[in-house]
């Protein structure tokens, strides 16, 4: 646009001075007067030929692309919060702590598979016998054992319970002259299951441990959608800020090319006579000034676009780093119409730091109950069920050790016939008879066993007390002081969220207004420019007030771009406040 000016042509006359011809005082006055109006004269056109030179010179202005991008791509809201919520490292971390609280309830829960024992070993005995019975008529009686004793053991999730299952299996070897199975394998099955009455019968430590690690997988689920929410709400914030920084680029722009038309216009209205050269210097200072408010527009669109792809972009060999992102979602007009009342209610039920404090004082519930739990007497319920098993090879008959008792046994024999008794047989060993059941190798051990043959029952109960329970007590004490700070803690967070909702509301409120205000002002402004203009053109204004009304114009555009990303800011604060973010913009967590 250019801009005309039409000033008076007759040129003022100097005060004090005569008009030419015209004597005063006598002709010593024109005298004097001649020579004063010559040096005005040459003054002047010195002057004017000094503001000539003095003109600055056209200067082009160019843009230059911003560092590092080689192409554009349209980005809408939409795809930067996808990204945020994929690339963001931030939650990458929540998503690991998730993990990790998962991992956690399986190892938890591992206190309940069964665990594998075995004792196997062999051992060769020699033992000393002094003892005309001891079995070894050389004194020395030698015993080989081995030794098998697998061994399952584990607890049960219901009622604090707990069971071992010992399979023992041996085979023995011996010179003893008593033994009538030589190899034999005896065998033994032991059931054993303890279960608490009292103390750990509701609760247990293992029980604990499992709806705790629950619980913080819970926390972790809800500290992740924290994180989730202020990422989108970040990405949201700076998606605002990109849009405000290439508007405002635009702005500052279309200031540029305002200010290069209105130095052409000068400087034609110069040359023509129209204008003083210094209105052509106050054109370029106009221009400079622009044209500096273009490069840090420039400069802060780059600052911009930076940080949202920091919070996007997965790592710096994403293409994305070289290439300009262009907003393509407008800010939405229509702002929230829920009440206070209503706003605030849904921030409650539905802000992750509420479910946190809920999901802490469910913690600490648990905890209370255990410890409780912890203070009563230790009284378990013993149950122990053994099954025997016994085989082996019959030892061929061996000489009597007590065949020196042949006399005695006579005697006694012949007194038993004169009572009309019995005789008593002399003892015989290794050749006795024995029941078929005994008779065998080790299936046949095995056999008797399983059959449960040879049973044994046995029940136990087993009393725990201690005098002073003072780790239990303190325990629970500590307990019930968390809860109190669990109940503080659930005040303030209510307290943050009823003036975070708030703050919120009002953020959107003034931001709406501000929008409303700064349309009207830029309306205004730009009608003032436009009348500033007719009347410079028709000889009534001035161009120093052209310049302040171009100033005021871009001033106001400015003001509109930022109060136009601002409202988009406040609206994502008031999403991020009352927990809405997710369901606005349609997001699952996975």
């Amino acid at each position: 646009m250019q801009l005309s000016h039409n000033p008076a042509q007759n040129a003022p006359a100097v005060s004090g001075l005569p008009q030419s011809g015209h004597v005063r005082h006598g002709g010593r006055l024109a005298l004097k007067a001649k020579p004063l109006a010559l040096c005005l004269a040459f003054s002047s056109l010195a002057f004017s030929q000094q503001e000539q030179t003095a003109l600055p010179p056209v200067r082009p202005f160019v843009l230059p692309p911003r560092i590092g991008i080689l192409n554009q791509a349209p980005l809408s809201l939409q795809q930067a919060l996808a990204l945020a919520l994929a690339n963001n490292r931030d939650i990458d971390s929540s998503r690991a702590d998730q993990e990790k609280a998962h991992l956690a309830i399986l190892g938890a829960r591992g206190v309940y598979d069964t665990r594998f024992g075995l004792n196997v070993y062999g051992q060769k005995a020699v033992t000393p016998v002094a003892s005309t019975i001891g079995g070894s008529p050389t004194g020395s009686l030698l015993t080989r054992t081995w030794y098998g004793a697998p061994q399952l053991l584990g607890n049960t999730p219901w009622f604090g319970g707990s069971y071992e299952v010992d399979f023992v299996s041996q085979r023995v070897t011996t010179n003893n002259t008593f033994a009538t199975l030589v190899p034999q394998y005896p065998t033994s099955l032991n059931l054993i299951y303890t279960q608490p009455l009292w103390r750990n019968l509701r609760i247990d430590s293992n029980r604990h441990q499992i709806e705790v690690a629950k619980k913080n997988q819970s926390l972790t689920d809800e500290q992740f959608r924290l994180r989730a929410m202020q990422v989108m709400n970040q990405a949201e914030q700076a998606y605002w800020e990109l849009v405000f920084a290439y508007r405002n680029l635009e702005v500052q722009l279309e200031a540029v090319r305002i200010g290069i038309e209105q130095d052409a216009s000068n400087r034609r209205q110069q040359q023509q006579g129209l204008l003083a050269p210094i209105d052509v210097v106050a054109a370029q200072r106009q221009l400079s000034t622009f044209e500096t408010n273009a490069y840090s527009a420039h400069e802060a669109l780059t600052d911009a676009e930076n940080a949202l792809k920091l919070l996007i972009l997965a790592d710096r060999a994403d293409p994305l780093w070289s290439t300009a992102l262009i907003p393509s979602t407008p800010v939405e007009a229509s702002t929230p119409t829920e009440s206070l009342e209503e706003a605030v209610m849904q921030a409650l039920a539905d802000r992750p730091e509420m479910a946190q404090v809920r999901i802490s004082s469910d913690i600490n519930k648990v905890d209370t109950r255990f410890y409780h739990d912890q203070t009563k007497p230790q009284v378990d319920l013993v149950l122990t069920r053994t099954h025997a098993g016994l085989a082996g090879s019959v030892v061929p008959p061996q000489p009597n050790p007590f065949s020196s008792l042949g006399a005695v046994y006579e005697q006694v024999n012949e007194l038993s016939a004169l009572a009309g008794l019995p005789a008593i047989p002399l003892a015989s060993f290794g050749s006795g008879a024995l029941p078929p059941a005994f008779i065998g190798g080790y299936g046949q051990s095995l056999s008797a066993l399983f059959a449960g043959n040879f049973p044994t029952t046995e029940i136990q109960l087993r009393i725990s007390m201690p005098i002073r329970n003072r780790t239990a007590e303190a325990n629970l004490a500590s307990s019930l002081v968390d809860a109190r700070k669990i109940a503080d803690q659930r005040q303030q967070t209510e307290l943050s969220i009823e003036a975070g909702v708030r703050n919120a509301m009002q953020s959107v409120q003034s931001a709406k207004l501000r929008l409303q205000s700064a349309s009207v002002a830029r309306e205004s402004a730009d009608q003032q420019y436009e009348s500033e203009q007719r009347q410079f053109r028709a000889g009534t204004s001035t161009l120093f007030l052209v310049q302040q009304r171009q100033s005021d114009m871009i001033t106001a555009r400015s003001v509109e771009r930022r109060a136009e990303s601002d409202l988009g800011r406040a609206i994502a604060s008031y999403e991020l406040a009352t927990a809405s973010i997710l369901r606005v913009h349609d997001v699952a967590l996975r």
